[in-house]
């Protein structure tokens, strides 16, 4: 039996229409998932959808056609709109899992979206703490933060969100099929604080996190600067990287070596979540030259985690 995908296909201005209909051809999502797509009708027709792809469920927007590829409050309106239905609909138990196509952050904001994007938005509707990963090929991080700004860091970690997050990640990651999953745990500052010459976070919060972690039977390590700890991590070790915030993980994350798209996701929630680990693209959109790799990796991954559920 195929599981049901949900997938929103994102900004109706942006590439998530092509993205959304080129990943719903490709011969392994098919095979992998019985999809469903929510998203702006017009947009979705413009980039090739037909009934005989799949069931939609509209989420439409008026006046779109006239707009040019750019982050607008109508965009943003239909794609909170899809967001938010999805979420509805996730909670009925028929989808196993939801995969969501790029939004846009400002379009958001000028539709005044409640939150940001997408994981403060499920967040803020679940009302429990998700965690945010990236999968791509063995290679797996988290983050402990989402979007804080670099300013806001010091204040913002906690021994006890470090605790959480890592425990989450662990739960993921045996989701997986790690059974004892080892996890590295990134630093702050450079050279893991160097004693404290450099800051003291780790010494405050990161590695007392790290022992409470240990003390409950998780696999975790204390603080390792993060080239350290990423260069280990790329060798095979461990099966999971814990970063501290966004650019942490990201940056090599995304110039790693290897072919495989990068896969988002969100753990902790009510119901399976991924998306593609990259944006709206408005200066491709339209022009049929994006590429769906990623958001077909987010689709077969979903169905991935899924299948147990079934």
């Amino acid at each position: 039996m195929k599981p049901s995908i949900l997938i929103t296909a994102g900004d109706p201005l942006g590439i998530g229409p092509e993205i959304t209909v080129k990943a719903l051809r490709a011969a392994r999502v098919r095979r992998a998932c019985a999809p469903f797509v929510i998203g702006d009708t017009a947009a979705l027709r413009r980039a090739g959808w037909t009934p005989a792809l799949c069931p939609l469920i509209p989420a439409d927007a008026a006046g779109l056609a006239s707009l040019r590829p750019r982050p607008t409050a109508a965009g943003g309106r239909a794609s909170l709109a899809a967001v938010l239905l999805a979420v509805k609909l996730m909670r009925s138990g028929f989808f196993q899992a939801l995969v969501t196509a790029p939004v846009s952050k400002e379009a958001w904001a000028l539709a005044g979206a409640p939150a940001p994007a997408h994981t403060d938005l499920l967040r803020l509707l679940e009302r429990r703490e998700p965690l945010m990963l990236f999968s791509r090929g063995r290679v797996n991080a988290a983050l402990v933060t989402e979007h804080t700004p670099v300013k806001d860091l010091s204040r913002r970690l906690t021994a006890k969100l470090v605790e959480q997050k890592a425990a989450l990640f662990a739960a993921a990651l045996r989701a997986l099929g790690r059974k004892r999953p080892a996890i590295t745990l990134c630093a702050l500052n450079p050279h893991a604080g160097d004693g404290g010459v450099l800051g003291r976070e780790e010494i405050r919060v990161l590695r007392p996190a790290a022992a409470a972690l240990r003390r409950r039977g998780l696999d975790i390590s204390d603080p390792l600067p993060s080239d350290a700890a990423w260069a280990a991590h790329l060798r095979g070790r461990g099966d999971g990287l814990l970063a501290l915030y966004h650019d942490q993980a990201l940056a090599p994350l995304k110039v790693a070596p290897g072919a495989a798209p990068a896969v988002h996701w969100t753990w902790g929630l009510s119901f399976i979540r991924t998306s593609p680990a990259h944006g709206t693209a408005f200066d491709i959109a339209g022009r049929n030259k994006a590429d769906a790799a990623g958001m077909t990796e987010a689709v077969l991954f979903a169905a991935r985690l899924a299948r147990p559920h079934l």
